[in-house]
């Protein structure tokens, strides 16, 4: 499927990261308007979540009408349309989606706002289900990982200015006396997104980018046991990985998502003050995965160690760089420097392993809540704040965990574990209605519940593969560490 065997085409590559970057802008933009919102409408915290419900239960429902319609035409639909017109459309959706800020804040409607966000879910579906396998086809497959590696680096940055720059937009600058948002300056950031996304579809259309289609290969042995099944469903780590994808996203996106009611209802923050730290969150997520990201080149061992501890260093510079361009005051954020040293030594405790690196960074996950949980102050904001630094390479250890020995039915299982991406959604609004019930800081409980069951996940499938016959060595491989 690749079109070149030899090298990776960056200039075909180049136009396909601008999509991994829009998804993550949008995703941390979310935390943004939640607040907004609350405010606006008179929600409750529960009802207030609904804003990051809508967003990720559209990754499955179009997944669903994805594979409803490839059903219907008995043919695979993006080998009917091919890659490049798949982002197409997948962003001229996305489109739709933002015009409906117009009527929605015209009319002061949340419905119409949530309405508009599930469109943009929906084209993002899209984007989700042709990028990633696109992003391996521009070259050496062995290189495949690295490219997506590369993508996620990117998609992180996207989560990183985002909320900075909804946030100006919405409120101006950070010494501004505006600390409240009308609903019509919402509308303003989510038109421009329009208009990007246009941009974007114009360049993917006069671009290089080939229209590469999918070949579905026939396997002869659909699993190293010698066990021929007749579905992603039969194999036990495909099913307990999706029960991890859909906690994995969750805990991800619902510890960020109600974070703000955090900051403003214990702590005391201004709405417009609190964008730098969920800028610090999701750049947590860059700083984890471009550490990750050093065990992918090819490079000597003593480089090797070098960069892993440069890697997050350099992400973090980025995060404090974009900080300082936004007039926003760094020295709450220097001490972070050392809460990365955490994560970087339990990236090394991992030596690359998949499983070890899900459960040491699981483990680290539930230590960081019980630690904001115990805490009030900036203390529990950086201990929440550092969840994202241990969930940041989670995505690739239980994506490689679950579909290795799937052979044939490999393609299957993972448009299985995308929809699970509907977690993002199901758990911030489960977390927000216990806040609700209980109070914000107690509501933390669910994401060590989620990190428990990723623990879990770590321990059973290695018992589960190595019973297959599959070497975790090889695993270890295909997920890019």
């Amino acid at each position: 499927m690749s079109t070149n065997n030899s090298k990776t085409n960056w200039g075909q590559f180049i136009p396909l990261v601008t999509v991994f970057f829009f998804w993550g802008f949008v995703a941390a933009s979310n935390d943004i308007l939640i607040p907004v919102f609350k405010k606006a409408f008179n929600l409750t915290q529960g009802q207030s979540q609904l804003v990051s419900l809508a967003f990720y239960i559209a990754y499955t429902v179009g997944s669903l009408i994805y594979l409803f319609i490839s059903k219907s035409l008995k043919n695979d639909l993006i080998n009917r349309i091919g890659y490049k017109n798949g982002l197409i459309y997948g962003l001229l959706i996305s489109v739709v989606g933002t015009l409906f800020f117009i009527p929605a804040a015209n009319n002061s409607s949340f419905i119409l706002m949530i309405s508009g966000l599930f469109i943009i879910g929906l084209g993002f579906s899209l984007l989700q289900i042709v990028a990633n396998p696109l992003a391996i086809a521009l070259g050496p497959k062995e290189t495949g990982s690295q490219r997506l590696t590369l993508a996620g680096g990117i998609n992180n940055f996207g989560t990183t200015v985002g909320p900075l720059i909804v946030s100006f937009a919405i409120f101006g600058v950070a010494t501004a006396e505006n600390t409240e948002a009308s609903i019509e300056s919402v509308k303003l950031p989510y038109l421009g997104l329009g208009i990007a996304f246009i941009l974007v579809a114009l360049l993917i259309k006069f671009s290089k980018l080939p229209q590469i289609t999918a070949v579905v290969e026939e396997d002869t042995a659909d699993a190293p046991d010698g066990h021929h099944r007749t579905s992603a469903f039969q194999y036990p780590q495909l099913v307990l990985g999706m029960i991890a994808i859909f906690v994995y996203v969750g805990v991800e996106v619902a510890t960020a998502s109600n974070l703000p009611a955090y900051m403003e209802n214990d702590l005391g923050f201004e709405t417009k003050d609190i964008a730098p730290y969920i800028s610090l969150y999701w750049a947590s997520l860059m700083i984890g995965r471009w550490g990750g990201a050093v065990e992918a080149f090819d490079v000597k061992a003593g480089t090797k160690k070098i960069l892993r501890f440069l890697a997050p260093y350099l992400a973090f510079g980025v995060f404090l760089g974009v900080n300082a361009i936004a007039k926003h005051d760094l020295s709450p954020f220097y001490i972070y420097g050392a809460v990365i040293l955490v994560m970087i030594a339990g990236d090394i405790m991992s030596k690359g392993n998949p499983a070890k690196m899900l459960l040491i960074f699981s483990s680290l996950g539930i230590l960081a809540l019980l630690l904001g949980m115990a805490t009030t102050g900036m203390v529990s904001v950086y201990a929440f704040t550092s969840v994202g630094l241990f969930c940041s390479t989670l995505w690739p250890c239980i994506f490689a965990l679950a579909i290795n020995g799937l052979g044939k039915h490999t393609n299957q299982g993972s448009s299985y574990l995308i929809m699970m991406i509907m977690g993002g959604g199901i758990v911030s609004w489960l977390q927000g209605v216990l806040a609700d019930m209980t109070n914000i800081h107690f509501s933390y409980i669910i994401g060590i519940v989620c990190f428990a069951y990723l623990a879990f996940y770590a321990i059973r499938v290695t018992g589960i593969l190595k019973a297959q016959g599959i070497s975790l060595d090889q695993i270890k491989n295909e997920s890019g560490h």
